[in-house]
């Protein structure tokens, strides 16, 4: 099993839902943390939080910085080592999804979601991959089960997930030479007040921000000379079935 304890992670969208998890797995693991929102005082709030309850060996920090914009990952790279020296672990979380039919989807909404989403997870990559060559390290991007399965209202969010899939699996040929590891999670349901939605008992259902966070956890301990290279992760049981 690797040892991660001292390694340092970066993950796009951490103040809350699975980035959240992954970040406080990782903290608990000896892993430092930073995490990335648009609003400074929410990275500091999330940050915070996260400090209260890590590993007393390590800590989190927070940084303003939009995944649309290349200029502002390249800021969030930069940052990361400065506090930590180095950087071993990226993990391309942020996004967002407007849904609706062909008929209702404006250009605003489009252009939102395939920016953030799939533009975001190049950026982050390509703004990281100088740094985890030279560790060795590991980019992670959260697709979703979206990304091999269409559905009605999914044009915009489908097209970027299945976008994020693919080019995980291509980067992940790209840089496998260079001992990068590169790999791509795909949740289903996950309780998190993504697109709305509240979490609480009525989503106990649903996959837990601790089961990814657990999850990417599992896939950095694993021996080096395995990859999962694209994880498909859902519920055990769909709602309501019958107990």
């Amino acid at each position: 099993m690797q040892n991660i304890q001292g390694k340092t992670a970066l993950i796009t969208g951490g103040t809350k839902g699975i980035g959240y998890g992954i970040a406080e797995a990782l903290l608990k693991q000896g892993v430092h943390v930073a995490i990335t929102s648009r609003s400074q005082e929410a990275a500091d709030k999330a940050a915070k939080k996260l400090n209260e309850t890590g590993n007393d060996n390590v800590y989190a920090i927070g940084i303003a910085a939009d995944v649309r914009s290349f200029e502002s990952q390249e800021h969030a790279v930069k940052a990361t080592i400065s506090e930590f020296k180095k950087l071993d672990i990226v993990v391309a979380n942020a996004g967002l999804g407007h849904f609706g039919s062909i008929e209702e989807m404006s250009i605003e909404h489009w252009n939102e979601v395939i920016d953030t989403n799939l533009t975001g997870a190049f950026y982050t990559l390509k703004s990281s991959v100088a740094a985890l060559k030279e560790t060795k390290g590991y980019y992670i991007s959260i697709s979703s089960l979206a990304g091999t399965n269409f559905f009605e209202g999914g044009t915009a969010y489908n097209a970027s997930k299945f976008g994020v899939t693919g080019f995980t699996q291509a980067a992940m040929l790209d840089l496998r030479k260079h001992e990068v590891k590169v790999s791509t999670i795909m949740p289903g349901s996950v309780s998190t007040h993504f697109n709305g939605n509240e979490p609480g008992e009525e989503g106990a259902w649903k996959i837990q921000i601790e089961d990814i966070g657990k999850l990417v956890v599992d896939l950095l301990q694993m021996h080096p000379r395995t990859l999962p290279s694209k994880i498909e992760v859902r519920p055990s049981v769909p709602p309501g079935a019958k107990k």
